[in-house]
Order: structure tokens, then sequence, then C-alpha cells
């Protein structure tokens, strides 16, 4: 297994996945299928925030990340996602692209990862946590997808003390 950047090569293959999971399940709350189009343009965008894990030469899962929410006071925080071909699910895809992403995250000061987790995806609940996410919260039925509603899921983690405060975020003395 190989743990890379994507590139708009992959796209393709990225749509394909999380395609597939948008059409035939409710961990994610979108109807609305990813183009090959916007695929790419989030791997432009995001750069060395997104990953893609090869196998045999074939795209098997990918994660990246990106902000949180606008605004400075957020500057440390990034929601990221994660999504794995069923064949590669159970196999350490998902841990070795996590851990690829966290060093990245800390290597941009990134303080926060959060995970926004579909409350019918008790897999991704449990593999967070297994990796030291912790749930702290969540919102009873803002998901609605197939008639059904869902509760949205939080989780973080911190990365530790190299993220520390940047000084245009500090509280200024006197």
């Amino acid at each position: 297994m190989i743990i890379r950047q994507a590139l708009t090569k992959d796209a393709p293959a990225i749509a394909t996945i999380a395609n597939a999971l948008i059409r035939d399940s409710l961990v994610t709350f979108t109807t609305d299928e990813r183009s090959v189009k916007s695929v790419a343009a989030d791997i432009e965008s995001k750069g060395p925030a997104f990953l893609v894990a090869e196998i045999d030469g074939m795209v098997a899962g990918f994660a990246s990340f990106g902000n949180f929410r606008p605004g400075p006071g957020y500057a440390q925080c990034r929601e990221h996602s994660i999504q794995l071909t069923p064949q590669a699910r159970g196999q350490g895809v998902g841990r070795a692209l996590m851990d690829a992403l966290e060093d990245r995250a800390i290597a941009e000061k990134v303080h926060i990862l959060v995970a926004g987790i579909s409350s019918a995806n008790p897999a991704a609940i449990a593999f967070h946590s297994a990796i030291g996410f912790e749930q702290v919260g969540r919102m009873p039925e803002v998901g609605l997808k197939w008639g059904q509603r869902l509760d949205l899921i939080l989780m973080q983690k911190i990365l530790g003390p190299q993220s520390s405060v940047a000084p245009d975020t500090r509280e200024k003395a006197g």
C-alpha cells in the first residue's frame, strides 16, 4: 500500500468511491453525486491535505481536510473526510490514511481535527474512537436522507502542543 498526495488523474476513482456511498448509503447526508471535475478541483485546492491510498495501482480510499468554519478564530481547526472502497475496509487502509493526514495537519499547525459522522455509520464512530477521536457532540435529526432523520455525531482529536496559539488570536495583555 502506498499513501500519497492525490493527483487530478485520481479524480475518476475518487468520484467512484464517493458516489457509491452517496447513492447507496446513509453515511453521508448528501444526495448530490460528485462530478470528476468537482473532485479534481477539490484535489487542486487542498493540495497536500488530500491523500489517497493506492493498492496494486488502484485507489482504495482517500482522506482530506479543509476548513471547519470560516474566520480567523477557526484557523487551527480542520474537518476531515475519509472514504474507502468496500474491499479496503478492515485492512488498515483507513488507519494508514489517517496517520498520514494527521502528519500533514501537524505540519500545517492544525490543532484539532473534526469528524462529522452520520449516526447511521457506527463503524466510522468506532474507527474514530479507536484512533483517538472523542465524541464531543450530537446534533439530533439534522440530516435527512431517503425520508429518514439522522443525527450528526461530532468527534474531534486534539493533535498536540505543536499547534500553539497563533499570535493574531492571542488575547492582548494590558
